[in-house]
């Protein structure tokens, strides 16, 4: 027999149900009711707006394993016993349960549940009002990272949502496009990175489809699109001509995405594995109203590969080594150029404090081994570090477009020199349209050319290879869209 307030221990109830419903008025009320009589009762109200009410209501019972299919919905938390909640009804049953547990009931009329939920309506319009007002006052830096599934997102997500990389800016809207990615996996890297619980993160947007994508974009992050499945029965040129076509195909609309959809004074940066000189020109090609400046690719990988092979020569960090120069087709005919490269702490005949240095290419005497072994041992590196863990070599790749996105926002020494893919009309006589990697530096968060170089035949030569290289691989784009159009 149950006395007239019957009290338990931490009795938790959830109350949810549409805001205009005046049976879940009636419910909240009752549950008021309860809360105040018993010290160990409390209540918990989530108010639905109509519209959504059907969508959040599928949602819940699905995760829950509950069948209900009208407002109010009312359940109980089981937070003392570990478990998951137990579903008691709705307002029929909710009033049920508490004239049996607790012999309390509601007499409130009709008259009252209508004023109370246009009230609870009214209530919920305003709070959305009131935050959609505070969140327009909140100016943040969007960035766009595509094939965000991949190994490399994860590795730049932590360090882009950093003072470290972006020291003038207060919120980031991270926006996350994978074409090829599952919606599932997408939710859960928005979760991950909500978990992080970093201070400059505003919010997390997820994009399967193109229809939003570069909206608003302060940074976009092209990473590598990954069209090297493999097709059985089809020789190397028919495969290239394929690789070529779709990337011809999606990169001239992601231009003219950016071209419409971003910020004149976007940030792009163009990564990856394959042809990422051919997509950073057909992004410029298709985004005409936005400067070139703005358009870069990363070579940054190979120099720090670069790098790595002589301080291991040398016997000194990879972080001894500087202002090593990539010229040409970063995924393509490239050359390593060691004119301007210093190396620190080396343990030679002559030695001197940390801030001393010495030109590499004075140590390194064999001119043998840096046209040759060296050149090949640079092109090796990567494929090698791809076959031991069967996956591309995301953390330099994301160190290297981070190191670039640094510089581009002030973070670097204007001596500091960057090999970085541009369009370079005039620059070293390298003809118009073509996106070469050449040695740039950073002042003042733009950059430009390093004319302070010496462009000898043979490296002419190189470049002109490269060039024509590029060439070729953006007419075999023009051919295969021709066909296509056919």
């Amino acid at each position: 027999m149950y006395t007239k307030y019957r009290n338990a221990d931490f009795y938790d109830v959830t109350s949810t149900g549409k805001t205009d419903c005046p049976h879940y008025a009636k419910a909240e009320l009752l549950a008021d009711r309860l809360q105040r009589s018993l010290p160990n009762f409390r209540i918990q109200k989530i108010s639905i707006l109509p519209h959504e009410w059907k969508e959040w209501l599928e949602a819940t019972c699905k995760r829950n394993g509950w069948k209900h299919e009208q407002s109010p919905m009312v359940w109980r938390e089981l937070v003392d016993h570990g478990g998951k909640g137990i579903l008691l009804g709705d307002f029929s049953d909710f009033l049920e349960h508490c004239q049996d547990y607790y012999n309390i009931t509601s007499d409130m009329s009709t008259d009252e549940m209508l004023s109370v939920a246009a009230e609870n309506l009214e209530t919920k319009m305003n709070l959305i009002a009131e935050e959609q007002y505070r969140v327009s006052l909140i100016k943040p830096l969007h960035i766009w990272i595509s094939s965000a599934l991949s190994s490399t997102c994860h590795f730049l997500i932590p360090y882009l949502l950093s003072a470290e990389v972006f020291p003038h800016v207060s919120a980031i809207s991270l926006h996350l496009l994978d074409l090829e990615g599952n919606m599932e996996e997408l939710q859960w890297l928005r979760m991950e990175t909500e978990d992080l619980a970093l201070h400059l993160l505003h919010q997390v947007t997820i994009h399967t489809d193109l229809e939003q994508a570069f909206r608003e974009a302060d940074v976009i992050l092209l990473l590598d699109e990954g069209w090297s499945e493999d097709r059985d029965g089809e020789n190397e040129e028919e495969m290239k001509k394929k690789t070529v076509k779709g990337i011809s195909d999606r990169y001239r609309e992601y231009g003219q995405l950016i071209d419409t959809m971003a910020n004149k004074d976007v940030k792009v940066i163009v990564s990856g594995e394959s042809f990422v000189n051919l997509r950073c020109s057909l992004l410029l090609d298709n985004a005409h109203s936005i400067d070139s400046h703005q358009f870069v690719t990363v070579a940054t990988q190979l120099e720090n590969e670069a790098k790595a092979i002589i301080a291991k020569k040398l016997k000194v960090r990879t972080s001894d080594i500087t202002n090593v120069i990539v010229w040409g087709n970063i995924s393509g005919s490239f050359y390593i150029d060691l004119q301007r490269a210093k190396v620190f702490n080396y343990g030679g005949a002559i030695k001197g404090p940390a801030f001393f240095s010495q030109p590499a290419k004075s140590i390194l005497q064999g001119r043998k081994w840096l046209e040759t072994d060296f050149q090949d041992l640079v092109r090796c590196q990567r494929a090698a570090v791809t076959s031991k863990t069967c996956r591309a070599a995301a953390m330099t790749v994301a160190n290297g477009m981070l190191a670039v996105l640094k510089a581009w926002n002030g973070i670097c020494s204007p001596d500091e020199v960057f090999s970085m893919g541009v369009l370079c009309p005039g620059y070293y006589n390298l003809p118009d349209g073509i996106v070469l990697s050449i040695p740039i530096t950073f002042t003042g968060g733009r950059w430009s050319v390093l004319c302070d170089v010496t462009i000898g035949d043979e490296l002419k030569e190189r470049l002109q290879l490269s060039a024509r290289e590029l060439r070729q691989e953006k007419e075999l784009g023009s051919e295969n869209c021709t066909m296509v159009i056919k």
